[in-house]
């Protein structure tokens, strides 16, 4: 399954629904919700959904509106460690849960989604650098 599939699967509808359950949790999580500006909520799970529905092939309202995604640069403000990128992928795996993805759209969303929440890392802590993606090797219960 390829990003377009992905997007053929899940659409705009599903993005949104795992998005919102992403932030969700975010917003009550100790780690990394007090990252996320108050009052913003809303204008992060737009750029959030956006970005999403743009790199899985969809829609390009977020280039749009905000040009090439710089993704590292826009989080430099923020010291992301390795705590904070296995926060933010454990909570998306179950925000996919909540948002009932399918097996094989997560399959294929998980990795994705772990390799941008690795490259945001801006804070040098060589030790265990790889230790929060041992989820991608597990099988669902």
């Amino acid at each position: 399954m390829n990003e377009a599939e992905v997007f053929a699967e899940i659409g705009e509808e599903g993005i949104g629904r795992m998005v919102h359950a992403f932030y969700q949790r975010v917003k009550v999580d100790d780690l990394i919700g007090p990252m996320y500006p108050e009052g913003q909520w809303e204008q992060s799970e737009w750029r959030l959904r956006e970005f999403l529905n743009f790199r899985l092939g969809g829609v390009t309202r977020y280039t749009e509106k905000r040009g090439h995604p710089r993704l590292k640069m826009r989080h430099l403000p923020f010291s992301i460690g390795i705590a904070e990128r296995d926060r933010w992928i454990k909570l998306m795996s179950e925000a996919m849960e909540d948002a009932e993805v399918s097996e094989s759209v997560q399959n294929q969303l998980k990795p994705f989604l772990a390799g941008i929440a690795d490259n945001m890392r801006n804070r040098d802590e060589s030790a265990g650098s790889g230790a929060g993606l041992d989820f991608l090797n597990r099988t669902p219960e």
